[in-house]
């Protein structure tokens, strides 16, 4: 299987992060608060790993959004702007699917409406500034 251009892969691992926004809204709507995080935190992570994969880095790793913005920032500094957007979403990684996560109770118990609207919120930020930059870079 040939190799996929470092465009092509950018464009795969965004539609994916748009996929997984809509995913989020649709358990917001289903009351699946715990779930609509941590897929907004998802949505997040894949967008940033769709620029870092649109700038010709290779192997793309982690799953904190801080962090693959700090990645990103080395090839648009502009990234420092979403960083503490994508430290809020990391919250919403671990604690949002494991029990252990969590002083007591479970997920599905502790994550209400407003949660879930705050991290739908940072995550569609975050995607529409990854397409922006992805546009920019396509000119």
């Amino acid at each position: 299987m040939p190799k996929k251009s470092p465009r092509d892969e950018a464009k795969r691992w965004f539609r994916q992060a748009e996929e997984d926004l809509n995913d989020a809204k649709y358990l917001e709507e289903g009351h699946r608060f715990h779930l609509a995080c941590f897929m907004s935190q998802q949505a997040a992570e894949k967008a940033i790993k769709a620029f870092l994969y649109a700038c010709g880095v290779e192997f793309v790793w982690g799953h904190s959004v801080a962090e693959l913005c700090e990645d990103a920032r080395h090839f648009d500094p502009d990234f420092g702007e979403i960083l503490p957007l994508g430290g809020s979403l990391d919250k919403y990684y671990i604690p949002t699917r494991y029990p252990n996560g969590l002083p007591g109770g479970i997920p599905a118990e502790a994550y209400t409406e407003d949660d879930a609207r705050i991290a739908l919120s940072l995550a569609s930020q975050i995607l529409e500034f990854v397409a922006q930059k992805l546009k920019l870079r396509q000119k």
